[in-house]
């Protein structure tokens, strides 16, 4: 099995348990746990898990983008709503809006006042927060089911289809030279046919994912209209991304 895809294998049971051990991977991945421990070793580098005695545990609950089925809510609440309050001042009423699976753009729909407005998601969580809206119009593009958002290229294309004023785009990492990526491949269809038709695209994400690089690039700097994060960003990471000709957007 490629590396790659054992990574995403991985981080997916962590997703779900939490926890793992070394001999439950390599019985579900079929391979030896001194490639799983290896495997574990190359994951903790990247700072998306901790080894521990006979397995590992998760460090983050947000790392594809999307959510657990079970864990709606994520660390550094306050500042996904700082992002959320920024983002708002990029919509205007009438906007037709794509909003991609994630902790921070669901803080983007709950923070969306009852306007008149189109939103574009795949998230069923924002759904389930915009149904309630009865002046947003709500579009939801087909697919299948991973955990709490509709990926494959059947939601990309339907999104292909349609005229977006602006999208944001959540991503795993965010870093100046390999730009915005994930740990699995299943979302990135529907966060390209994002990218393709949007008039703006802008990434959100706050301060915690910038500077690293997760397996599979699916957006560089140079595609992005801007960056929406929080005030918590360090200075030196902000001028890597605004060399790379990208304008970042806070509260402030």
């Amino acid at each position: 099995m490629n590396p790659l895809r054992r990574y995403e294998l991985i981080m997916g049971v962590l997703l779900e348990t939490k926890e793992v051990t070394v001999a439950e991977l390599s019985e579900r991945l079929g391979v030896t746990g001194k490639t799983i421990r290896e495997d574990l070793g190359k994951l903790e580098e990247r700072g998306l898990l901790r080894r521990i005695h006979g397995g590992a545990v998760l460090l983050h609950g947000d790392q594809f983008g999307i959510l657990s089925v079970r864990e709606p809510h994520t660390r550094n609440t306050a500042g996904k709503q700082e992002i959320a309050a920024a983002a708002l001042k990029l919509i205007t009423e009438y906007d037709i809006v794509a909003l991609d699976g994630g902790s921070t753009t669901l803080e983007i729909a709950r923070a969306l006042p009852n306007r008149h407005c189109t939103i574009v998601t795949n998230d069923l969580y924002i759904i389930s927060e915009l149904v309630r809206k009865d002046q947003v119009r709500l579009v939801v593009p087909g697919g299948y089911r991973v955990r709490n958002v509709l990926a494959g290229e059947e939601a990309a294309e339907q999104i292909r289809r349609l005229n977006i004023g602006v999208a944001f785009l959540s991503a795993t990492a965010i870093h100046h030279e390999t730009g915005l990526s994930v740990y699995t491949s299943e979302v990135i269809a529907v966060k390209r046919a994002m990218i393709e038709v949007a008039r703006k695209v802008s990434a959100v994400a706050d301060h915690s994912k910038f500077g690293r690089t997760a397996l599979r690039t699916f957006a560089a700097l140079s595609e992005l209209d801007g960056i929406v994060t929080d005030t918590g960003l360090p200075d030196a990471a902000a001028d890597a991304v605004r060399r790379a000709g990208t304008v970042i957007y806070t509260v402030e």
